[in-house]
């Protein structure tokens, strides 16, 4: 679904960035959709011992992952139980935070901020590039007070976004996930899956559904959602006796921790325009023939998108790209042969510059 040009937008946004422990490159293209509706954040240092990178895939319209390319990380960061060392429950917390700040007048003049139209009808609102200073990761917002205005009942926008979210810190790689988006990791060459594509047709967010008072046309969420997980949506969000966690639609997301060993290579990050073409494995396959010859890592995800472009409008490949991919700083033997391993493989387990960024392009 969705509106699409004459002739693809195939310029490419991108940016490679490195610390002591990874390397990361990463890119994103709007192809043949009428607008770009990703954003995504890259913080090797988020802070002395922690990497953050996100993805997130607007849908309906780009604000959404706009909002969260910029604040998911900083709440984070400020959640007590972060400083105590508890990742997943701070970005656990951070997810269902973002559906709180876009309510009310602060949300709705953050929103119209980060903007430039607002439909009046549907309440969604579309954005400009926008591209915060590399510093704003320390900038922690106070406690997001409520503020009165016209808009002191907005109940947040009706459009959305997914997010899935990686978390290095020491050995541990933590992934959160909304949505489908996908982050896949590499062990001598095996796609492992760290996140689950939230559709409809799953059997736990179709029973979520149904009991919320939703239900499934058409493999969509009332006929109209094609994923059963997202950061924003709020209409899909209005019963007002569940928790945000049993809603029709749900910003809580999965969380997948792994330890990190010597067969670990890369991970990647990628919006669904990805996966709709590619499976883990082949992605994983094109990616370390690509490290053999390339050192840039974004110039392989730009590669990645030329491969998965459609020749024409319709269908597989017409869809806004991101991808974002990181690198293990270890001596890999790319010519190795898959060996086995105790995850199961393609299953969940439990512009250019250098440096920060967090950018909707």
């Amino acid at each position: 679904m969705g509106i699409y040009l004459s002739a693809p937008k195939t310029e490419k946004a991108s940016e490679d960035g490195e610390n002591d422990r990874l390397r990361y490159g990463l890119s994103s293209m709007q192809g043949w959709r009428a607008t770009m509706e990703d954003a995504h954040a890259a913080y090797p240092d988020l802070d002395s011992s922690t990497s953050f990178f996100g993805v997130y895939d607007g849908h309906g319209g780009k604000v959404v992952a706009k909002f969260c390319a910029k604040y998911l990380h900083q709440q984070m960061l400020k959640h007590e139980v972060y400083a105590a060392g508890d990742l997943g429950s701070s970005v656990q917390k951070a997810f269902l935070r973002m559906d709180e700040m876009m309510c009310g007048q602060r949300g709705w003049r953050e929103l119209a901020r980060l903007g430039d139209k607002m439909d009046k009808f549907s309440g969604m609102i579309e954005g400009l590039i926008w591209s915060p200073k590399g510093g704003e990761v320390n900038d922690h917002i106070d406690d997001w007070p409520s503020e009165e205005g016209p808009h002191s009942d907005f109940h947040g926008p009706n459009s959305g976004c997914t997010a899935c979210v990686a978390i290095i810190r020491n050995n541990q790689l933590l992934v959160a996930n909304a949505g489908d988006s996908r982050c896949v990791i590499s062990k001598k060459g095996q796609a492992y899956n760290l996140s689950t594509d939230h559709k409809p047709n799953l059997e736990i967010e179709k029973e979520r559904i149904l009991k919320a008072g939703g239900f499934i046309q058409y493999g969509r969420v009332n006929g109209s959602l094609n994923l059963a997980r997202a950061i924003g949506d709020v209409e899909f969000k209005q019963n007002k006796v569940l928790p945000a966690e049993k809603q029709i639609i749900t910003a809580h997301p999965d969380i997948t921790t792994v330890e990190l060993c010597d067969d670990d290579e890369f991970f990647v990050l990628a919006c669904d325009g990805i996966w709709d073409c590619m499976s883990s494995q082949q992605l994983v396959d094109f990616v370390r023939e690509e490290l053999k010859t390339e050192s840039r890592l974004s110039v392989i995800c730009e590669r990645v998108f030329d491969k998965c472009l459609a020749p024409s409008a319709g269908g597989e490949g017409c869809d806004n790209m991101t991808m974002i991919l990181v690198q293990f700083k270890k001596p890999v033997d790319l010519d190795a042969s898959p060996g086995e391993q105790p995850l199961s493989p393609d299953q969940p387990s439990e512009s250019r510059s250098t440096g920060k960024s967090s950018v909707e392009t």
